[in-house]
């Protein structure tokens, strides 16, 4: 399906018609330049790869420099593939306007990262509660983790500690409340994974 690129910037509350405050995120969402287009012939799929975001021409290598002279256009910071753009031709500008308010859009986004984090935080353990039987130091401690001599194993899948956060998400059916198309601004209603100032994908 058709999309875009876009950076969220923060989210806010709007009233609907019926003075419910509902939150929402506001997302920039392009303008982005058709960098390459794919087709079945010459690539085995049809595909549109769009542009976003600025990126020093210093920090870009050389062969990146080419593709992007192809399009005659500055170098990208995100380059994002597509399908289901029915027409569009090396060089085109995709942005806010692709959308129209009410429709209902998928998100995907990389969420906050966490670092390294207990079973508590993790995986909402209650830990051992008030402490008693002469328990010390391990209010916050995973507890058993399997069996002894049979499957004399973990198995995989355990809840454990390990790297909470940092992964690809992706909300879907969240839908456009507003289109600023003079800003390329976007708001969709709830809330869409990453941090403020990460890049997001919006596909219909």
């Amino acid at each position: 399906m058709p999309g875009i690129i876009g950076r969220k910037i923060g989210m806010t509350s709007i009233f609907s018609a019926e003075g419910k405050s509902m939150p929402c995120t506001v997302v920039e969402a392009g303008p982005c330049v058709v960098t390459q287009v794919k087709t079945q012939d010459r690539d085995g799929y049809d595909a549109v790869q769009l542009g976003f975001g600025a990126r020093k021409e210093k920090n870009t290598p050389n062969a990146l420099k080419g593709h992007f002279k192809k399009s005659n256009t500055a170098p990208k910071a995100k380059l994002v593939e597509f399908k289901g753009f029915d027409a569009a031709n090396l060089g085109d500008t995709i942005d806010v306007n692709l959308f129209e308010e009410g429709e209902f859009v998928d998100v995907t986004g990389t969420t906050k990262g966490k670092g390294f984090q207990g079973v508590v935080r993790r995986h909402g353990f209650g830990g051992v509660g008030q402490a008693t039987h002469g328990q010390h130091n391990r209010l916050r401690a995973p507890g058993s983790i399997g069996a002894c001599s049979y499957p004399a194993r973990v198995f995989k899948g355990m809840r454990m500690a390990g790297q909470m956060g940092n992964k690809r998400r992706k909300q879907a059916n969240l839908q456009i409340l507003k289109v600023i198309a003079d800003k390329n601004l976007m708001i969709i209603k709830g809330s869409i994974p990453g941090a403020n100032g990460s890049t997001v994908t919006i596909v219909k």
